[in-house]
């Protein structure tokens, strides 16, 4: 579904990536794993085409995204749920929702995919008339997961979506991901902790230093070597 072939990608002189290649699989939930300034979010922002290439391709259904803008993106079926949740803290919480109905093929169904996202997220609902800055940080994630889902994506990137929760939250948090797969929805999880994210995932990349040194399946992975590559120098 999305492939990435030999991509090199940074900021301005500084490269991040180098030579990466994979596959994301229509139907799978893929995690990316890897240590702080391994180049996750980096590879993230490079499918979504927030930042050029420098060498390589990224490739959705066979074709390339290359000259695509990013606000284009969910109008291909691709949504990216950004690390940071980034509401609009000034907006209600339903008011930002709709934003994620922006593109002009989806404003007709907004109203039906408003109310899908408060029935998977009842406190949302609750909260719908209030500022989304008033809100908690796990309800911040779920605003921001119900915003990327108004688009009723084929692709959902999710950079990191447990940072900074509590327990109780992370776990409503991976059980709404189980229902998103279980659906058939086809997913790219950036994720801090390695067991809940391979637990959940069907394919595992591990990142080093902007290179894939792990690639294997989320059954077949042995937790004791990946930590081992995971804080390998």
């Amino acid at each position: 579904m999305i492939e990435l072939q030999g991509v090199r990608a940074g900021y301005g002189a500084i490269n991040i990536l180098w030579d990466v290649s994979l596959s994301i699989r229509q139907g799978e939930l893929t995690t990316i794993i890897g240590p702080n300034g391994a180049g996750k979010t980096t590879l993230l922002r490079a499918i979504m085409g927030l930042i050029p290439l420098s060498q390589g391709v990224v490739q959705l259904d066979g074709r390339p995204l290359s000259g695509v803008p990013t606000w284009k993106m969910p109008s291909l079926g691709v949504v990216m749920i950004p690390e940071g949740r980034m509401v609009f803290k000034e907006m209600t919480v339903e008011e930002n929702l709709m934003l994620g109905a922006f593109t002009k093929q989806h404003r007709a169904g907004a109203r039906k995919q408003c109310d899908r996202a408060y029935e998977m997220f009842p406190r949302l609902y609750e909260r719908r008339h209030r500022p989304a800055g008033t809100l908690s940080g796990g309800e911040a994630q779920m605003l921001a997961m119900g915003r990327g889902l108004m688009a009723d994506p084929r692709v959902l990137i999710i950079d990191e979506p447990s940072l900074g929760l509590a327990p109780v939250i992370v776990n409503e948090l991976f059980e709404t991901l189980a229902r998103l797969k279980g659906e058939g929805r086809t997913i790219v999880l950036v994720e801090q902790s390695t067991h809940r994210a391979v637990g959940v995932a069907d394919h595992v990349y591990l990142l080093q230093t902007g290179k894939v040194v792990l690639s294997q399946k989320a059954a077949e992975t042995d937790m004791a070597r990946l930590h081992d590559l995971y804080f390998a120098h």
